[in-house]
């Protein structure tokens, strides 16, 4: 509620005369960040694909001889790869379908209305998409410890590979829910979830699939994130510039493609 003026001198009533005006833009967009967040992991199944699953995965594969995983520690391989499943799930398939029911419930068409510019309000869900990320990443690294995951390489080189996933994967999240109806959504984003956390080198190995296949989805946001993530945090090497520019080349496209696409109703 906006501050009152200090009014009645000279008129004995000494009242307050309202002075109506929004919140500074800045205050709106936290606001709306610490709702984002709240609605995010009160919600069921995405607390079920944000923070359940890839700490299953982390801890079973790790502790049980499923797959090949090469040379080392089973734990040093997967937690790369289960850090990338977790922006994933986050960035892409929790957004997106919890976009897309907040735009058919026409939710996002009250937002847009309100004194939140939409900019503030996307800004806001990508803030709340980070927090999340945050908590998931350190959950994640206090149980690869606990496995005895001995991480090497330098931190600068994980943070961009980090936010370039999240920025691309964001993309592809809004421009599904922007123009797919939401019960489309919710089925093509657990798909796409599937079939990337099988096929992605997020748990088996790219050199695994066939040489055709490796390259194909080796251009894949997933397998550039887990495959970076992999070779700096695994086997300590610098910049993974073949990597980066995959994630950057996604992020300008999924971003720019929603930005023009998205439909608010």
């Amino acid at each position: 509620m906006s501050a009152g003026t200090r009014t009645g001198e000279g008129t004995g009533t000494g009242g307050y005369a309202p002075a109506p005006g929004a919140a500074p833009l800045s205050r709106m967009i936290a606001a709306q960040t610490v709702f984002e967040t709240k609605m995010l992991l009160r919600n069921g199944e995405q607390l079920l694909l944000t923070v359940i699953i890839p700490s299953l995965l982390l801890v079973l594969f790790s502790t049980v001889d499923i797959i090949d995983t090469g040379a080392g520690a089973s734990v040093d391989f997967l937690t790369p790869g289960v850090l990338a499943l977790a922006v994933m799930s986050t960035a892409f398939t929790g957004q997106a379908i919890a976009t897309g029911f907040e735009r058919r419930y026409g939710v996002l068409k009250r937002l847009g209305a309100s004194p939140l510019p939409r900019w503030a309000l996307m800004t806001a869900k990508t803030l709340s998409v980070l927090v999340t990320e945050v908590l998931q990443i350190v959950l994640l690294t206090v149980i690869a410890f606990a496995l005895g995951w001995s991480p090497e390489g330098g931190p600068l080189a994980v943070l961009l590979l980090l936010v370039l996933g999240t920025a691309a994967f964001s993309g592809l999240g809004l421009l599904m829910a922007g123009t797919l109806k939401a019960e489309a959504t919710l089925a093509a984003a657990n798909l796409v979830f599937v079939l990337l956390l099988v096929g992605g080198g997020v748990i088996v190995p790219l050199d695994k699939f066939p040489d055709t296949a490796q390259t194909l989805l080796g251009l894949l946001p997933i397998s550039a994130l887990s495959e970076g993530l992999r070779e700096v945090l695994q086997h300590g090497a610098g910049m993974p510039w073949g990597d980066l520019g995959v994630l950057a080349v996604w992020a300008v496209l999924g971003l720019g493609a929603a930005a023009r696409f998205f439909r608010w109703e």
